[in-house]
């Protein structure tokens, strides 16, 4: 809790993969209105009402953090980032279990057009106690980024692979779905195309 009794919710920007599918250069890098992917969904973390945000690196960290530069962010570094998206969900664990956050919510860097009130939103259910996980909901699909309550840490600690706490959110009984009109918490960018398809689209 923080000094006023409030939740302490942290967001873990998780930017450490290798982007294997989108080609010869990293995703993470790539501009949209002249603002490198990773930049846009750091800020949208930084401009929310999260109390803390950090990133997780790995594959092209020195530029990635350059990227990330202007933030000024407190970065955890995973040797790991080869063996799939679950070991920088480790890496946010442990950095939140550090800062002795109350809940934690995980954006993904290949995630660009998610609109800051719709994270806010995600805080604001969490707060209300309207559910220990928060995930937004477009259509009628499930989205991201995710909120867990620090009582998943060791869940989430657990999972293998590029799984992520997909499995965690669909199978736990107090996950509330928050229903957005945000395409953005769909939308992540795996190759060219996508990024082409979602660019045309904004």
């Amino acid at each position: 809790m923080d000094e006023t009794g409030d939740s302490l919710i942290g967001g873990v920007v998780l930017a450490a993969g290798r982007s294997t599918r989108f080609g010869e250069s990293n995703k993470l890098l790539e501009a949209i209105d002249g603002t490198p992917l990773v930049t846009r969904a750091a800020r949208t973390a930084v401009q929310s009402s999260l109390d803390e945000v950090a990133v997780v690196l790995g594959y092209d960290s020195d530029a990635v953090a350059d990227a990330l530069s202007a933030f000024d962010l407190p970065a955890r570094y995973n040797d790991d980032y080869a063996d799939g998206q679950s070991t920088s969900v480790r890496a946010g664990v442990e950095f939140a279990r550090e800062a002795d956050w109350d809940a934690a919510v995980f954006l993904l860097g290949d995630m660009p057009f998610v609109e800051t009130r719709t994270l806010d939103r995600l805080l604001d259910a969490y707060r209300a106690g309207e559910g220990d996980i928060v995930a937004p909901r477009y259509e009628g699909k499930r989205g991201n980024p995710v909120l867990f309550d620090a009582r998943h840490f060791d869940a989430l600690g657990n999972v293998d692979g590029d799984r992520g706490g997909r499995e965690l959110v669909m199978e736990h009984d107090g996950t509330r779905f928050v229903d957005v009109d945000d395409a953005g918490v769909l939308r992540d960018i795996d190759s060219e195309a996508d990024l082409r398809t979602y660019v045309a689209e904004e």
